[in-house]
């Protein structure tokens, strides 16, 4: 026999008495090839050693044919031998329909009628692997066409009681049984393994891994874990309080229940520690006994779920603390536009147009989730109702923290209003260009009225002036400076970029 690792006296008495059992054997490899079989086995099949050996079973003995059947045939074989090689454990065909191809004398191959009873063992090396399949087959095709033939009662009662077809009987039906029995297992194993959530069955007082699914798997990185104990397979848990939790469960026999549990896990092979939050049941398993012999995990990575809500608190907390200061804002803008506006008219027009000011530089600001604001939008806000062709604006792209855009668009509305009031927006051919030049340590921004009226300095402060020069030093953090000159007003705004920009 080929692939068996024998040696001495004792190993060619074993080779030797396999050959010459009167019982077809074989012996299989885990990809299903010939690795060796005995003489009877040889003869029952109709062929030379040298036709099997190395060759794939399913390539001399495909069950028939292409037929629906003879798949059928083949994938019951296959099944069963895989099944050795997956579980360890021995599996029984009672009976199988199986056709061969028979070398006729004239050489010819033929498709013979047969039906088969087996038991594939399992063979281990001397690491306890199974690295071999031991097939054991009997043609029982003789039988099985008797009890067909008999027509009455009586010959049947008679003939299955000759040749145990009670027995065949039941033994079918266990089989058919088995096969039912596996293909749900299959099922229920699919929908453990396809789980969106992590599934893992711990047993014994180490916890060690008896199975688990793929989300399981994920959550390790894909570390290999199966039949390793918790504390080694994912020693990152180790103090976390878990393992404690697990001994407390298979104590008591009580379920333990956790939500949004924060657990540090290394998702990656060699990669660092990462904060996940899960939503996780232990479930006691029980014995025959009701004794605890393991825990059923299962649980969900909430992760996204959790950091979803500390945003959406987070958010809530900046909206009020916004709604304050805005309150805070309007209310000190009715205020000093009452002190310098007695007249309701006039104060009723300079806070509702301060208040749209405000409003506009919102709005740029809920866009973007209040992230921040384009400093060119800001201006074309604010002086967009002057006239595109009359306001030029030039400058790099510019993103201000919000602060910095309510500042700003206060600032320009300002400007402009003046302008339009007493500057060069107040005349026909009046124009203003805004520009804005950035460097590694400040934005500096230039307002230049041209063909307008000579501008002045004003002999007195408005709130105008007041709040540009304070948004610019308290809320800006920056400097100002005005020029009145013949040509129109100058204002040279610089500001750290730090504080301006997002």
């Amino acid at each position: 026999m080929k692939h068996l690792d024998l040696s001495g006296d004792l190993a060619l008495g074993i080779v030797r008495a396999f050959d010459a059992s009167p019982n077809p054997y074989v012996l299989l490899t885990p990809d299903l090839r010939f690795a060796g079989m005995n003489q009877a086995y040889l003869d029952v099949v109709g062929r030379a050693r040298e036709e099997l050996v190395d060759r794939p079973i399913f390539d001399i003995f495909d069950g028939g044919g292409s037929s629906e059947k003879a798949v059928e045939n083949a994938r019951q074989l296959r099944e069963s031998l895989e099944r050795v090689f997956t579980s360890g454990q021995r599996d029984h065909l009672a009976l199988i329909h199986y056709p061969i191809g028979m070398i006729g004398a004239d050489g010819v191959v033929r498709i013979e009628d047969r039906w088969w009873s087996a038991t594939n063992t399992p063979v281990r090396n001397a690491a306890g692997e199974v690295v071999y399949v031991l097939q054991h087959t009997t043609d029982v095709t003789e039988l099985e066409l008797l009890r067909r033939r008999v027509t009455s009662d009586a010959d049947r009662s008679a003939v299955n009681a000759i040749l145990s077809g009670n027995v065949m009987a039941r033994a079918e039906h266990v089989q058919k049984d088995n096969r039912r029995l596996h293909a749900e297992r299959n099922r229920l194993m699919d929908l453990f393994i396809q789980a969106p959530g992590f599934v893992a069955v711990l047993t014994g007082p180490d916890h060690v891994f008896q199975m688990h699914n793929t989300a399981c798997g994920q959550m390790v990185g894909g570390r290999p874990i199966l039949g390793l104990p918790l504390a080694q397979a994912v020693p990152e848990l180790a103090g976390q309080g878990f393992i404690s939790l697990l001994d407390e469960v298979r104590t008591t026999g009580e379920a333990y229940e956790g939500h949004r549990v924060p657990v540090q896990l290394v998702h990656t092979s060699g990669g660092k520690l990462e904060t996940v939050y899960v939503d996780f049941v232990f479930q006691p398993l029980c014995d025959e006994d009701e004794v605890v012999a393991g825990v059923f995990v299962q649980g969900h990575d909430v992760t996204d779920a959790v950091r979803a809500d500390e945003r959406q608190r987070l958010m809530i907390d900046e909206l009020n603390h916004r709604v304050k200061n805005t309150l805070a804002t309007v209310q000190s803008i009715a205020m000093q536009t009452a002190r310098y506006n007695p007249d309701p008219v006039r104060f009723a027009e300079s806070f509702q147009a301060r208040l749209m000011a405000l409003s506009h530089t919102h709005d740029l600001l809920t866009r973007s989730h209040w992230e921040g604001a384009a400093l060119f939008d800001v201006l074309r806000h604010e002086t967009e109702a002057h006239g595109r062709r009359r306001v030029a604006l030039h400058g790099p792209p510019v993103e201000l923290k919000p602060a910095s855009a309510l500042a700003l668009g206060m600032i320009f509305h300002e400007l402009a209003t003046n302008a339009a009031k007493y500057g060069a927006l107040s005349v026909s051919d009046g124009r203003v260009a805004v520009t804005w030049t950035l460097d590694e340590g400040s934005l500096s921004l230039v307002w230049r009225e041209t063909g307008g009226p000579s501008a002045s300095r004003p002999e007195r402060r408005g709130f105008g002036s007041r709040l540009i020069e304070r948004s610019v030093r308290h809320d800006l953090a920056g400097e100002i400076e005005t020029d009145y000159g013949q040509s129109g007003l100058v204002a040279s705004l610089t500001i750290p970029a730090e504080s301006g920009r997002a």
